[in-house]
């Protein structure tokens, strides 16, 4: 049992490595021996897990779906309704030092992704699962959201997170909190 938690902390590490990485040095510095360094970690014990460059990107990403995975299934059990939906949208938004450099890696991977199937197919999984909780958003505040309405507030939520991250990191979100806010009142049936 403890050896698997080695390995579960070591993987944290270097996926943590390879996000400094590329918002510290961009996507093309992004290699093992660069994240091995990052990490402390001797460049040979990182090929077997990451043969290649591209498998370090793919593992980057893939560590972004699993944050925000966990960041959800953390959620008060209790929530419901609007409390929810605004619950789980501000996960998606890059409100702090940790979800920020997640974004900032999403956006780099992703925007470098266009030629690689692997990486593709994994930046469309995070965005799958970011339109999916915006999904279940629309629907916890009207049950009969169509996707019209479900596409808006993806968008919403997608063009907040570009605009924070644009802001820099010392840049207040206090209004993108209150402009999903106010979204969220514009889609919110009345009582």
């Amino acid at each position: 049992m403890p050896r698997s938690l080695d390995v579960q902390a070591r993987d944290r590490a270097v996926v943590e490595a390879a996000w400094r990485v590329v918002a510290r040095d961009g996507v093309r510095a992004l290699t093992v021996r660069a994240v091995a360094a990052e990490a402390g970690l001797a460049p040979s014990s990182l090929r077997y897990t990451f043969p290649t460059q591209a498998s370090v990107r793919e593992r980057a990403v893939a560590g972004v779906s699993e944050r925000l995975d966990e960041r959800l299934a953390a959620l008060p059990g209790d929530l419901t309704g609007r409390a929810w939906a605004r619950a789980a949208l501000l996960e998606l938004l890059p409100l702090d030092e940790q979800r920020r450099l997640e974004m900032d890696v999403f956006l780099a991977l992703g925007a470098s992704g266009h030629g690689e199937e692997d990486l593709r197919r994994l930046y469309d999984e995070v965005n799958d699962t970011i339109r999916a909780v915006c999904a279940r958003a629309a629907a916890a505040l009207h049950p009969d959201a169509t996707e019209v309405e479900v596409q808006l507030l993806h968008a919403v939520v997608d063009g907040l997170a570009l605009h924070l991250v644009q802001a820099g990191p010392s840049a207040d979100p206090s209004w993108a909190l209150r402009v999903l806010d106010h979204h969220l009142d514009l889609t919110s049936p009345t009582p």
